[in-house]
């Protein structure tokens, strides 16, 4: 008898100590930033823009209480010395901002403004959290979307919505399309609209901060898209991350981490990036910070 509860009080002790060590790290894996490079085949794609690369960061969250902003400015300092043909931000730059969002934001702004001071183009969209909404029943804050949109561009970063921009590589006039769409939750992801301007047979990349928008998508008009919004599910299990406390509490149709097989139209792709910063609790577990950056090759 005294065997088994010896056993039984050492395995509730290995339990309550696997748990304890698993709660520590769950605060520390919010400071590693995981690179991944992925290779992105897009039809039509120029010459001169083989082989070179995109960065993308997503969702830094500025205001989020004991937030991640020195991992946010980790990623910025490794862009600038990869030094990528551009640099895509998909939104949330802030989070629970008012009343008094102007310290949030110049945060946010000082945090990328770098990126231009290299001498990287950088583009945005805006996420719902720009937009004060916390979930998709909230009325869409669009005088302090304005702001965050302002204090970007002053900086020098192009906010898309629902429009496309030509990528063009220094000394060659061979243009990627970018195309930019609008934050879902605040009713502003009009693609046909964004889509409009960019021929059918060009080579292009599509950046939503709702991995949702790409749903909306026409086949064949986005060979690469990228989002955010995610945070990779925040809290997953290992290797699993359809398995996540996201995908217990979001209402959405979730995409929580890299590459959505088999979601959206035909041939068209898209990659959610797990995002910087973390909403609701300041944690992160198996699923950590990433920044990404995507090899261009012809299809």
């Amino acid at each position: 008898m005294n065997n088994i509860s010896n056993k039984l009080k050492y395995t509730t002790l290995g339990l309550l100590g696997a748990i304890a060590l698993l709660a520590i790290w769950s605060f520390i894996e919010p400071k590693v930033l995981n690179t991944e490079t992925e290779t992105a085949k897009i039809p039509n794609l120029p010459a001169s823009w083989q082989g070179k690369q995109i960065g993308q960061i997503s969702d830094f969250q500025i205001g989020m209480w004991a937030g991640n902003p020195d991992t946010a400015r980790r990623s910025v300092n490794k862009l600038i010395a990869v030094k990528p043909a551009a640099v895509l931000i998909s939104g949330d730059f802030i989070y629970h901002a008012t009343p008094n969002p102007e310290p949030k934001i110049e945060t946010a702004v000082n945090l990328v403004s770098p990126l231009v001071e290299a001498g990287i183009p950088t583009y945005a969209v805006l996420g719902n959290h720009d937009y004060g909404m916390s979930s998709k029943s909230a009325q869409p804050n669009t005088e302090l979307a304005e702001r965050v949109e302002t204090a970007l561009e002053s900086a020098g970063i192009q906010v898309l919505k629902n429009e496309a921009v030509k990528l063009q590589l220094p000394d060659n006039d061979e243009p990627l399309y970018l195309v930019g769409v609008g934050s879902l939750w605040a009713n502003q992801d009009d693609v046909q609209q964004a889509l409009s301007n960019v021929p059918d047979s060009s080579s292009r990349i599509v950046m939503m901060h709702n991995p949702d928008s790409f749903e909306k998508l026409p086949a064949n008009s986005a060979p690469l898209a990228v989002s955010g919004h995610t945070h990779g599910g925040q809290v997953r299990v290992p290797g699993m991350p359809q398995w996540s406390w996201l995908r217990f509490v979001e209402k959405d149709k979730v995409y929580a981490d890299g590459w959505a097989k088999g979601f959206g139209k035909p041939n068209n792709q898209l990659y959610v990036n797990p995002g910087i910063g973390m909403s609701i609790a300041p944690i992160r577990l198996f699923c950590p910070p990433e920044l990404t950056f995507f090899t261009l090759e012809l299809d």
